[in-house]
């Protein structure tokens, strides 16, 4: 044969152009064809020696154009070239008349000597070799692929024993194959899946059944290691098959006796041992918590919802508690969320410690948990319950050598007493949590009808506050901050009021953790910023260019990605200058994350804005964050002037904290001055700006210009205050 002629068949172009490029250079002649259709078309016209025929093409595939071919009787070789690897996908195109099978992606040398092969058997073809030889290089082929397959491949005769088995199974399970010739099927399957698979080739027979599966666990030749997963597929052949030599047994005897006519099943056994893992792993995931381990919300409502069809049926009752962590918020936001997971995990430790086998402990959210306690039917053994709780959770707690303490705020119901159903539980031990939080003693409290109110309100302040927002209710107050020596306004700090349609004024204490709470906290901080940096300008226009606007952040705020971007385009938006502007954050926001904190307020402070901190000492306090922050002030805290009563009084934290801010050369501000015994103590101590209610409480915008207007310089007396 001079110059074989050869159609090469693929639907991906850049494979058939190189596919063709290669068979030029090699000297053959070469036509191609997009597709199968286009393969049918040509195969009408021309006659081709060879076609490297790929099986998997839209619309008309390689097993169509195969189909054709023998249809047609054309007498043209075909090599299948194809990603598919798989044991099924090769012995149907063989089935159909392929020559040979090529796997993608294939080397060049692979591709000329499968493409060579296939010439030379064409030869020995023209020359008349006998049909017997042509069949034994297909089967050849065959028992290649069986044997090399990464799966195992058997055959079991029709008394369910193993006829026939490939190298695979040493390498899985390690069997030598000659040792499993002649074994029944159930020395091999788990005991488990025994019914499944019995049942499983009962059907297959009873049906005549082409086809079936069964994932079935297979024991190791090792008895010591757990049994894989196998996804096995089960398939009636005829004897005749099951005795050709592409499954020669060890021996090279017939697998089947002649005698017998009933067909054998031949199983393909594909290892599924790690997708079943990861699938396990993947339903453990959706149904706990990832950080301690114990059942999620998900999974608690699931034992819950079993728990009271049990009871109902049994006539039981059981317990339900809702537990909410106190002070955690406080640690979390203080030492970061690596000290508060670890709080976490300790704490989920320490309760499963002192909990029956029998009871569900899940956490649900945050530092919330819910515990199931079944068979507790009684107050008083629930009591006994919460009691323990809250004695393991009053130990200390050592997380990274910090020494931590919590409290625990209980809520406790009764199935059927407070509830029956799932929703009515949670829903009832959530409102009692809530209840015994609320008066700030921890502790539990059981589930009360009355509750029910106090819940509402809450909720209803939730709504109220979202509505607010979008009406308008609030208004923005503003507090003098005065300079003693001179008596000159220095400052004005922007507080928070909402004007309530039917409550009237309500002050920030009352709704500002909640706005924390549900996030609002970033839209009513913006619109703060906006109000008092728009009453600003109108002081700046009035002349009042040396007054500077204290305005609190949130961490929330600080938190957001384009905190610094807002800040400073609502200070372009008012033309306001940063020099009049002073930022007011808490220690803990700083502690949140040190690192991105002090990134931004740098940005801030770059634009001259000033920074202060709000009720220092009474977080987590650091010189490090002192020196390493661009901070301008330092605002002692109310807290620490209560106990002032006389101008000698001896307090160490005020004195500290004056000492602090004069060793790092920061302004100071005592908030919360009342008496004048005060003010006189703060100006032994060298603080000089001061706020509180003896000079001015806080006043509307009118006011608080007409004040300003009307003391600019250093004419006011706090003694008329």
């Amino acid at each position: 044969m001079n110059k074989p002629k050869i159609l090469a068949v693929d639907d991906d172009q850049r494979m058939l152009q190189s596919l063709e490029k290669l068979l030029l250079t090699a000297g053959y002649e070469v036509q191609t064809a997009q597709g199968g259709q286009q393969a049918i078309s040509l195969l009408e016209r021309e006659r081709y020696d060879i076609a490297l025929l790929d099986i998997i093409m839209p619309e008309v595939g390689g097993h169509q154009v195969m189909d054709f071919i023998q249809q047609r009787n054309i007498n043209t070789m075909i090599v299948v070239v194809s990603g598919d690897t798989s044991i099924e996908s090769a012995i149907e195109s063989l089935r159909r008349g392929a020559y040979d099978f090529l796997r993608k992606p294939y080397t060049t040398e692979e591709l000329f000597k499968t493409v060579e092969n296939a010439i030379n058997r064409r030869l020995l073809e023209k020359e008349n070799f006998s049909l017997q030889n042509k069949l034994e290089q297909s089967e050849k082929f065959y028992r290649h692929l069986v044997q090399c397959s990464p799966d195992i491949i058997y055959i079991l005769d029709n008394e369910g024993r193993l006829a026939f088995v490939n190298d695979r199974v040493d390498s899985l399970l390690g069997y030598a194959p000659a040792e499993l010739i002649g074994k029944h099927y159930s020395d091999l399957v788990y005991e488990k899946d025994m019914l499944t698979t019995y049942h499983t080739l009962s059907e297959l027979k009873a049906n005549e059944s082409v086809f079936s599966k069964a994932e079935i666990r297979i024991k190791y030749n090792n008895s010591v290691q757990e049994p894989r997963f196998f996804e096995n597929s089960f398939m009636l052949v005829d004897r005749d098959l099951a005795n050709c030599n592409i499954f020669e047994t060890v021996d090279h005897g017939k697998i089947v006796n002649e005698s017998d006519h009933s067909s054998v099943v031949f199983g393909v056994a594909r290892d599924v041992t790690e997708r079943r893992r990861a699938q396990e792993k993947i339903n453990y995931q959706a149904y706990h918590d990832l950080l301690t381990g114990l059942p999620n919300r998900k999974l608690f409502k699931d034992r819950l919802s079993c728990a009271i069809i049990h009871s109902k049926r049994d006539q039981e009752q059981f317990t339900v508690m809702f537990l909410d962590l106190d002070r955690f918020k406080f640690v979390n936001d203080s030492l970061g969320h690596m000290i508060g997971d670890g709080l976490l995990q300790a704490v989920a430790k320490r309760l499963m410690h002192c909990l029956r086998e029998s009871d569900t402990l899940a956490r649900i959210g945050g530092d919330e948990f819910m515990l199931l306690a079944p068979g507790v039917s009684t107050s008083e053994d629930a009591k006994t319950i919460a009691a323990k709780v809250i004695s393991a959770l009053k130990l200390p707690f050592i997380v990274e050598n910090h020494e931590l303490f919590l409290g625990v705020s209980i809520g406790i119901v009764l199935f059927p007493e407070h509830g029956s159903t799932m929703e009515d539980l949670i829903q009832h031990a959530d409102i009692a949590m809530y209840h015994c939080k609320a008066q700030n003693k921890g502790g539990y409290e059981f589930y009360t009808s009355h509750m029910n109110k106090t819940f509402s309100e809450s909720l209803s302040l939730e709504t109220s506050l979202r509505k607010a927002l979008e009406t308008e209710q609030f208004a923005v107050f503003y507090q003098p901050q005065i300079d003693i020596s001179s008596g000159a306004i220095v400052g004005m700090e922007a507080l928070i009021r909402w004007n309530h349609p039917l409550r009237g004024i309500i002050s920030p204490a009352e709704f500002i953790s909640l706005a924390e709470e549900t996030g609002l906290i970033v839209s009513l901080g913006e619109w703060i910023m906006r109000t008092a940096c728009l009453e600003l300008k109108r002081w700046r226009d009035s002349g009042l260019t040396s007054v500077r606007l204290a305005v609190n952040l949130s961490a929330k705020q600080v938190e957001q990605p384009n905190f610094v971007e807002k800040m400073i385009e609502v200070l372009n938006e008012y033309d306001i200058p940063g020099q009049m502007i002073e930022l007011e954050i808490t220690e803990s926001v700083i502690m949140k994350d040190m690192n991105s904190v002090i990134q931004k307020l740098s940005q801030l402070s770059n634009r001259g804005i000033h920074i202060a901190i709000d009720d220092f000492g009474t977080g987590y306090s650091s010189l490090s964050y002192l020196e390493q922050l661009p901070i301008n002030t330092i605002k002692i805290d109310r807290s620490f002037l209560r106990n002032v009563k006389s101008t000698t009084h001896k307090s160490s934290v005020i004195a500290a904290i004056v000492a602090m801010a004069k060793g790092l050369e920061r302004n100071m501000i005592a908030e919360g001055v009342e008496t004048e015994t005060q003010v006189e103590y703060l100006r032994t101590l060298g603080c000089r700006e001061m706020q509180g209610f003896l000079f001015s409480k806080p006043l509307g915008a009118e006011a608080a210009m007409r004040l300003m207007l009307g003391n600019p310089f250093g004419h006011f007396s706090y003694g008329n205050y």
